[in-house]
């Protein structure tokens, strides 16, 4: 049973095969301030904070920092634009899906704009970039797109002297907190399902990672959404994201991260106005792989499965993000690379024997060798805690009920993936694994039409999918007395 401590890596396969895009040289960053209504705006304090590229450690630009005088404005402007009578609530449902086609064509005009801006800020590779986070977000906006005119209520049957319908509609102004991770796919994740509803939005892209969502306000304006429509606030989840989390006036909130932070935003939701919250949170992901799928490497299914792992790590290419052989990127920061270091080291002194990495690469960088541990404990910090970095934990188990039981135990719930050639084994502990998405052959297949979110304290509510849309809108029952001369 492996546990994959990382969400990050969405993996590349096919790449190789298409013709290879490359970065382009961006000399100045253009969209560093605060979008509010359709304009760009410097903070209501003055400060600016900086976002750096972590596979140099160099500053990349000034950003203008949101706090909560800017969070009121941009609730104002997003509150006018969701009320009746204004042109975001006059314009019908196919416009909205049309706007949203009309932002997707855009980003794929700037996609290597977006993808390289994408890896300055994050440190992933850019082909990571170009082919999953921009392929999954304009897609992301094309399939809301198509949902915006289909999103509709029921007649019910009722008394024959009544009669019943529902209506769906938005349930107003919605804020969103995204990670640093996925920082352009998660924006779309959230944005694209609430607009489409009918909703407005304000958003809170990670203070790490807050370029791509300020280009997309640029053709979010382009594209021609009505002021008000989207606002986007670069800024620190203390401030700005606590500020959003509270606000009175704000209907719903959707944030990806950690549980602890999760936490913090339903208390804020609960003393505020009761708003609508939806959490991905946390996750400590079982893989599970059973014996029928032995690679011929030995008589030992644990050294079966490790001997082949860790060859295939040692192709993995470290270094510069930009360089189309890359394959592993750097840590976000300082805070981040010090944690997963600190849980490697705990899985040494804890007895899990390291098959493979566990040193940082380089001096005075953010770069961490992919790691194997094998011989690893239910009760070691590795098995218990997401490290959220490039550690792969193996355990060994010897009975089916054994692998349920001891992957249901995580306080996690978010995925799992069993590998076996046997169709009735995989459906039957898909059933009883906890949590909300199971991959069954495969892992990290992610599509626009499948819902995604977790069990326990992996979080609440669902993205993607139809099942987003309930996240987005209310539904309101219509009952009508007739006439008795009918």
């Amino acid at each position: 049973m492996a546990q994959n401590g990382t969400t990050e890596n969405r993996g590349t396969k096919g790449i190789a095969a298409l013709p290879l895009p490359q970065p382009v040289k961006v000399q100045e960053v253009r969209h560093t301030k605060i979008f509010i209504d359709n304009e760009w705006h410097t903070s209501s304090s003055g400060r600016t904070f900086p976002t750096f590229n972590p596979a140099t450690g160099h500053k990349i630009c000034d950003v203008e920092e949101a706090d909560k005088e800017d969070v009121d404005r941009a609730v104002k402007a997003a509150k006018a634009a969701e009320q009746r009578g204004s042109p975001w609530r006059r314009m019908d449902a196919s416009s909205r899906g049309r706007l949203l086609h009309k932002l997707a064509d855009l980003m794929e005009r700037d996609r290597l704009l977006l993808a390289t801006l994408e890896t300055l800020d994050t440190g992933k590779p850019f082909l990571q970039s170009f082919f999953i986070d921009l392929d999954g977000s304009i897609k992301t906006l094309r399939y809301y797109a198509g949902w915006a005119d289909k999103i509709h209520g029921r007649s019910l049957p009722v008394d024959e002297s009544f009669m019943c319908f529902t209506k769906h509609e938005p349930v107003g102004v919605c804020g969103a907190i995204i990670p640093w991770n996925f920082p352009l796919l998660m924006f779309m994740w959230k944005m694209a399902p609430a607009l489409s509803c009918g909703n407005t939005v304000v958003i809170k892209p990670a203070e790490q990672t807050p370029l791509t969502a300020l280009h997309v306000g640029a053709l979010i304006k382009e594209a021609g959404f009505p002021p008000g429509v989207v606002n986007i606030l670069p800024g620190f989840g203390p401030t700005a994201g606590a500020a959003i989390a509270s606000h009175m006036d704000v209907d719903k909130v959707a944030f990806t991260g950690s549980t602890e932070v999760g936490q913090l935003i339903k208390e804020a939701s609960a003393k505020s106005n009761l708003k609508r919250v939806t959490l991905e949170l946390g996750g400590k992901n079982p893989c599970i792989v059973f014996a029928d799928c032995d690679s011929g490497c030995g008589g030992d299914p644990e050294r079966s499965f490790l001997q082949p792992g860790v060859e295939n790590v040692k192709k993995i290419v470290i270094g510069d993000p930009m360089d189309p052989q890359t394959s592993h990127g750097p840590q976000i920061s300082q805070q981040h690379f010090d944690k997963i270091m600190d849980l490697i080291e705990s899985g040494k002194e804890e007895g899990a024997r390291l098959e493979y990495g566990g040193a940082a690469v380089g001096e005075n960088r953010l770069f961490i060798q992919p790691t194997i541990f094998s011989g690893v404990k239910d009760q070691m910090r590795i098995a218990k805690e997401e490290i959220f970095g490039p550690v792969q934990c193996i355990f060994s188990f010897k009975r089916q009920q054994e692998a349920i039981e001891r992957a249901n135990r995580s306080q996690y719930g978010l995925v799992s993936a069993i590998f076996t050639r046997s169709m009735d084994r995989a459906l039957s502990v898909s059933a009883a694994l906890e949590t909300g998405t199971v991959w069954i052959n495969c892992y990290n297949a992610l599509h626009a039409q499948t819902p995604f979110g977790g069990y326990k304290m992996s979080g609440n509510g669902r993205e993607l999918g139809e099942y987003a849309l309930a996240e987005y809108s209310e539904v309101k029952a219509v009952t009508i007395k007739l006439s008795e001369t009918l």
